[in-house]
């Protein structure tokens, strides 16, 4: 059975660990690849690589290192298909879903190309008498990266592409459960040029994490997870010295205001809550029907989640994949059971269903629950499944009170002709993303990407230039010059050394012997005279 392993310094890594994860294909549970879970020691071998590297490349010119992202852009384009195979191999999504992410992914790299000019520092003269400053933006050093299951190309993406274009090494740890994709990355990233050591990968688990957020050789920690990890990452990192960007969990809302156009947000909530399985951060997991369009919401909505076409990712004609593994789909379920008990009623119950030939995949059909209440778990928590609430509220602000109110503040949006209610609602909602008729309102490369309250720890947002100023420290530069004697003076004149040709040696001339030759301005050049 094949075997992941570490990517240390330009090439595999083989671990002395004894320690492996399996990775299995989601949608029929059949084990495919063993992954190698790295010990204290491949990570010190990670660190001290990536150390070493990064200071010839911190010193490389930023033009030089867009071009490195010029060819890996070339090159992902042209390995697309296998990379998104891969990917929906170990995930479960489906295929246009995975190049898709892939392709958000890039985006962050035609982004990075652009390195030379965002690096550019501010300039001030005469802030006092014949003083002059400036600013410009340095790398911090080592970067780690630990980023998610369900995108393990995009997400990672985010994190090392910014951190490499500005100057940093980087290593990272990605998910154990599907691992292939960012390995490949690796390999493509060598590809294109980068040098070895720049880039290298950590595959395990807790263990491995604990020890790359510690070690003092690390400069900063990017993370992308569910909340209570991301807040153990950032308090971890934080109090070992780390600039740290941690990205928690989600509970995105749809509020429905009684003009919008149905048909739209009956697609919206179909694409963004059941897409990918509803195993996204930026999943609309809440639909809030604002006075009375509630009724006709679910008489729309109902028999689209109940045709939804699930299966294997690999099939073109399936709308929904698996979840990733047997464990997240019992806990899908126990959701879903915890709704009925507590009294929402469930309109589409996916939980039986079962797939001819993938009877041992990980499979759920699309969920939808109506009359849910704030109270309830299922309301409360993310679930990160394909599992759709409805919540019914008399007016938009007691829709806009129920988003502010929740605990996480990741993505919302709303659906309205109105253009005074979504700029009120723009406005006035406590959420890091919005939409206006948009189901998920993730930002371009060039904006930046996180949430607010327990959906982002830490200052900076992922990519844009939020990921810009994360990777780099701010130096200013303030500067005077002694006066010098400038009005008629001659230009200063540097020694020529002439070198007799016979006998080797080398002699500097005076001023005075200089007159035939004047060498001017720049460092003195060796002279060969017979």
């Amino acid at each position: 059975m094949k075997v992941i392993n570490q990517f240390i310094n330009g090439k595999e890594y083989i671990s002395k660990s004894d320690r492996f994860g399996d990775v299995f294909n989601p949608a029929n549970g059949e084990k495919t690849k063993k992954v190698s879970f790295a010990n204290s020691e491949d990570v010190k071998v990670a660190i001290e690589c990536a150390v070493e590297a990064g200071k010839k490349w911190a010193a490389t010119p930023p033009l030089t290192r867009s071009r490195v992202f010029f060819r890996f852009k070339d090159l992902i384009m042209r390995d697309i298909d296998q990379l998104a195979l891969e990917l929906t191999s170990e995930h479960g999504k489906i295929l246009s879903d995975s190049a898709g992410s892939i392709t958000r992914g890039m985006e962050v790299v035609e982004f990075a190309c652009g390195i030379p000019h965002l690096l550019k520092g501010e300039y001030s003269e005469n802030v006092g008498s014949d003083i002059d400053s400036w600013s410009m933006r340095q790398p911090l050093g080592v970067s780690v990266g630990i980023s998610p299951f369900n995108f393990p190309a995009m997400v990672p993406m985010w994190m090392f592409v910014i951190s490499i274009a500005c100057g940093n090494s980087f290593i990272l740890k990605p998910s154990e459960k599907d691992p292939t994709v960012p390995y490949m990355l690796a390999e493509l990233l060598k590809e294109a040029g980068l040098p070895d050591g720049v880039f290298n990968v950590i595959n395990g688990d807790k263990e491995a994490v604990d020890l790359l957020i510690t070690d003092p050789a690390v400069d900063s920690v990017s993370f992308v997870g569910s909340t209570p990890v991301a807040e153990y990452i950032y308090h971890t990192s934080s109090k070992h010295n780390k600039r740290v960007q941690s990205l928690g969990g989600a509970k995105n809302h749809m509020v429905v205001m009684p003009d919008a156009d149905l048909d739209q947000v009956v697609d919206g909530l179909i694409g963004a809550g059941y897409g990918s399985a509803g195993e996204r951060c930026m999943a609309l997991s809440v639909a809030v029907a604002v006075g009375d369009v509630g009724d006709k919401l679910i008489e729309k909505l109902t028999p689209r989640v109940q045709n939804l076409k699930v299966g294997p990712g690999t099939d073109p004609e399936v709308e929904m994949g698996p979840l990733i593994s047997d464990v997240h789909l019992a806990k899908v379920k126990s959701y879903v059971d915890a709704g009925v008990s507590e009294g929402a009623q469930l309109i589409v119950d996916g939980r039986s269903i079962s797939l001819q030939g993938y009877e041992n995949g990980y499979f759920i059909g699309g969920c939808l629950f109506d009359h849910v209440k704030e109270d309830m778990k299922i309301y409360r928590e993310e679930i990160f499944g394909p599992v759709l609430s409805v919540v019914r509220q008399p007016t938009f602000n007691d829709a806009l009170k129920m988003v502010n109110d929740h605990e996480f503040g990741n993505g919302t949006t709303i659906y309205t002709r109105d253009g005074d209610t979504a700029r009120a609602f723009s406005n006035q909602c406590k959420i890091g993303m919005v939409g206006v008729n948009v189901p998920i309102p993730v930002p371009m490369a060039f904006h930046s990407f996180g949430g607010w309250k327990r959906s982002l720890f830490g200052d900076h947002a992922m990519h844009g230039m939020d990921g810009v100023r994360f990777f780099t420290r701010l130096k200013t530069v303030t500067s005077r010059w002694p006066t010098g004697i400038r009005e008629g003076a001659d230009p200063p004149i540097s020694p020529i050394i002439i070198i007799d040709s016979v006998s080797g040696s080398a002699r500097n001339k005076s001023k005075q012997s200089m007159k035939l030759v004047p060498f001017i301005g720049s460092p003195p050049m060796p002279i060969h005279v017979d």
